[in-house]
């Protein structure tokens, strides 16, 4: 959208090879590599989880990207951030993804951040949605602790953010559902993931123990913010070890 009413406009480009390939794909993020987008959103700082859902004025988005003091601009203009709502007594624009097909490549471009080889995590996705697609948790988080294992040393994992932010990303790759430092009543829960059929609700550690994130789960109560959800709630304490950069143990309760 370039105004706030307007159509909905669809990519030429994806709408020609879709009708050429006879399947939907991710054509337009293909078409370009956005390694100036990865770097501006270093440079400022932003998160994967901030990226969308942006409630901002005209003159926060619709401005040169020469001049930008945050990279709103530039997600917008380059097509990364589209007009989803507008609020007119407030002036306020809500911005955010477009559509699936960004948003996943989006997530694919930023897991280099966060994984310096990215090759092997079209396998290990694959593997996990066979897990998922069961709601077996356990073995999903069996195959993410091998495959961080393998995974090689960067100087930014020693803190829980960067895991949470891993967690984040990989469910956003498997068309999850999910969202990090979500407010309650009594404190802010690491990761929210939600499928078809069920609501988890993660809380992450690091060098402590998963224990230690299952007391914090039922200690806070953060299931009672999300009993309207219709959905059964499960509970994943999961802790990190820094010296392996891998999970260390995980506890599930249905």
């Amino acid at each position: 959208h370039f105004t706030w009413p307007s159509p909905d406009i669809y990519n030429p480009y994806s709408l020609m090879n879709a009708f050429s390939e006879g399947e939907l794909n991710a054509y337009w993020f293909g078409s370009g590599t956005p390694t100036y987008l990865i770097e501006m959103l270093r440079k400022f700082h932003v998160m994967p989880q901030q990226i969308g859902g942006r409630k901002v004025r005209r003159e926060n988005f619709d401005a040169p990207v020469e001049r930008m003091t945050n990279v709103t601009p530039l997600l917008y203009q380059s097509g990364y951030l589209t007009i989803k709502d507008y609020i007119p007594f407030a002036q306020l624009y809500t911005l955010d993804i477009p559509n699936q097909e960004v948003r996943l490549g989006l997530m694919n471009n930023l897991m280099q951040n966060y994984v310096p080889d990215t090759e092997p995590v079209g396998t290990l996705l694959g593997l996990m949605a066979e897990q998922l697609h069961t709601e077996n948790m356990d073995g999903a988080l069996r195959l993410l602790q091998t495959f961080l294992s393998t995974v090689p040393y960067t100087d930014n994992t020693d803190y829980e953010g960067h895991y949470q932010q891993v967690l984040y990303i990989i469910f956003s790759l498997l068309g999850y559902y999910v969202d990090v430092e979500v407010h309650t009543p009594r404190g802010r829960v690491d990761v929210v993931m939600r499928t078809a059929h069920t609501l988890y609700i993660i809380e992450v550690k690091l060098d402590k123990s998963a224990d230690e994130a299952m007391e914090q789960i039922d200690l806070k109560n953060y299931p009672e913010r999300f009993a309207l959800c219709g959905l059964p709630i499960v509970k994943v304490g999961i802790n990190f070890d820094s010296g392996r950069h891998t999970i260390e143990d995980w506890t599930i309760e249905g």
